[in-house]
């Protein structure tokens, strides 16, 4: 492969060809959420593992070692948490989200019975595979290539578009847009506690975004 350039161009296309294929599967093939997972895995590890295998730099692979500093994640963490519930449980009067429960079980196979299995994936495993494709390859790898604003700008975009695939279908387009402007915030602010190499930091944040909106999940499955 050539060089930064070369390489830049080949993280960028490989980010968006996840993206692409886990929205053609999210909106053409439409499984079960346990057959979607597993081709989420294969898709996403199979682009960073092409990377590695024609670049010879594996990387994106060792960030996932790096411990990190943990100390203000965990408080972002915890405070995400506590403003994705308590924004829902102060909200609610005003919010309807009681099509999330059916579109979840007619769409990904998720009922009341198999959420909480499903929550504790979303939250534990899904999270840090997210972080390993959206940080770890995309943002880390053109960061160490010199291109930063690349990095920033890329990974940030393709986790706000790869989610709205996702949540298309839960409410009004307006809505949707606000998730997506939020999500690419919140992809910037991640790439920013990764900037060290670690994932850690942006995984126990994300950790903490899931688990505030589970709880959600759960409140709406009663």
């Amino acid at each position: 492969m050539a060089g930064a350039r070369g390489r830049a161009a080949a993280v960028v296309g490989l980010t968006a060809a996840g993206v692409l294929a886990m929205a053609w599967v999210e909106g053409s093939l439409s499984p079960a959420y346990p057959v979607k997972s597993a081709l989420k895995i294969a898709v996403f590890l199979g682009c960073a593992g092409l990377y590695a295998l024609f670049s010879g730099d594996t990387a994106p692979f060792q960030a996932l070692r790096r411990p990190g500093r943990l100390k203000c994640p965990a408080l972002l963490a915890a405070g995400v948490f506590a403003l994705l519930l308590g924004g829902y449980l102060l909200l609610s009067p005003w919010l309807d989200l009681s099509a999330i429960p059916e579109n979840l079980a007619a769409k990904e196979g998720i009922t009341q019975e198999t959420f909480p299995l499903a929550a504790a994936y979303i939250t534990l495993g899904n999270s840090r595979l997210e972080e390993f494709f959206f940080r770890g390859f995309a943002f880390l790898t053109l960061y160490r290539l010199g291109y930063g604003k690349l990095a920033y700008g890329c990974s940030a975009l393709a986790f706000a578009l790869y989610h709205v695939s996702i949540t298309s279908a839960w409410g009004a387009p307006g809505l949707i847009a606000l998730m997506a402007a939020g999500l690419a915030a919140a992809g910037l602010l991640f790439n920013w506690l990764d900037r060290d190499g670690s994932l850690f930091p942006s995984w126990l944040v994300h950790m903490g975004a899931n688990l505030g909106t589970n709880a959600v999940g759960f409140l709406l499955f009663l």
